[in-house]
């Protein structure tokens, strides 16, 4: 492995709400390319939702409201023309010598990890999540310089425990996965790449045909949570709930956080191609996530059992069912806007 002869990149480091969405405004705005984590997770397609009553993760279902991991980045190069380079490998080794051979050619690069492995995260953060994206720029003396897009500044972290990180088992195994940008385009054609985002989340929010999927897995999970009082033993009823709070709230911004962070894609959107219909739908969007907060803030009450204002699994069910109502109606014009 190449040791501290790595030079260290001149990387600028910007924090931001999700962290797929956040490298790729970092490695393009390091390319010269200004592009914001709206415009990032909005032309990547990121929103989506799926419930996996069938995938246990840690012996609960399995809930996302993201795209799989990898997609953003790789929708965000092809739709702006961007070359890039991506990679998988066998063994912890390999994978490592690959990194120091990229970094000393000056580039920065992108990859998944574990947080349960990122030592420079705080306890409570770490966690078996296997899908979490971060930079590394370089090395100083034996430490990798990371720049992670949820942190305020940039941090290191000892080669060891990267390449724990890189190679953790479980649902889904980063194997290394790492990547980073080949070469960029003389011009870029940003309304294209909108139209493209756009047209691309409205089909996988309305179209998958399977209930576990898209807008009506939204309903989908509402009467899992109906059932679980009398299907589940109260702890375990407590845990499913729980579970699905820490991926709305905790990881990657979730329910609320995304619905913000789509709407501001859309105003940026809307100013950028002179769209004032884009930005009223921002607007409304915004008003959807107050909806999916608000459902998060009592859904984490009934998890703790705090007694005042209490509300039952029943309008917990309501509560998520009405957020789903209001985001077929709100995709479905989305879809019909003309470009």
């Amino acid at each position: 492995m190449i040791q501290s002869s790595l030079k260290q990149i001149p990387f600028i480091h910007h924090q931001h709400a999700h962290c797929e969405s956040g490298v790729t405004s970092n490695l393009l705005m390091h390319e010269g390319i200004h592009l914001s984590e709206p415009l990032a997770f909005g032309i990547g397609a990121g929103i989506f939702f799926a419930h996996l009553p069938f995938i246990k993760v840690s012996g609960v279902p399995g809930t996302t409201f993201r795209t799989w991991p990898g997609a953003i980045f790789k929708r965000v190069a092809q739709r702006l023309k961007i070359s890039v380079h991506t990679e998988k490998f066998r063994s912890p080794e390999k994978a490592m010598l690959a990194l120091d051979k990229v970094l000393q050619t000056g580039k920065p690069v992108g990859m998944l990890s574990s947080v349960y492995f990122l030592p420079y995260l705080p306890e409570a953060f770490r966690f078996h999540f296997n899908a979490h994206n971060l930079i590394i720029y370089g090395k100083e003396g034996n430490q990798y310089l990371v720049s992670d897009p949820v942190l305020e500044n940039q941090t290191n972290i000892a080669p060891e425990d990267l390449a724990k990180a890189r190679f953790a088992k479980g649902m889904p195994e980063p194997r290394g996965f790492m990547y980073y940008i080949t070469n960029t385009p003389p011009k870029i054609d940003f309304q294209k790449a909108i139209q493209e985002g756009i047209k691309q989340t409205c089909f996988f929010m309305l179209s998958p045909p399977l209930p576990w999927f898209g807008n009506r897995a939204i309903g989908f999970l509402a009467e899992k949570i109906k059932s679980y009082p009398s299907k589940l033993p109260p702890r375990k009823a407590s845990l499913y709930l729980g579970n699905i709070i820490r991926m709305q709230e905790e990881i990657g911004t979730g329910g609320a956080g995304f619905r913000y962070l789509y709407a501001a894609f859309l105003q940026e959107a809307g100013e950028k191609l002179h769209r004032d219909d884009l930005i009223v739908m921002s607007h409304e969007l915004t008003a959807i996530g107050d909806d999916w907060r608000n459902f998060a803030y009592h859904a984490a009450r009934q998890m703790k059992a705090r007694q005042s204002d209490l509300v039952s699994f029943d309008e917990l069910s309501a509560l998520l069912k009405q957020c789903g109502i209001k985001e077929k109606d709100f995709f479905q014009r989305l879809q019909k806007v003309k470009w």
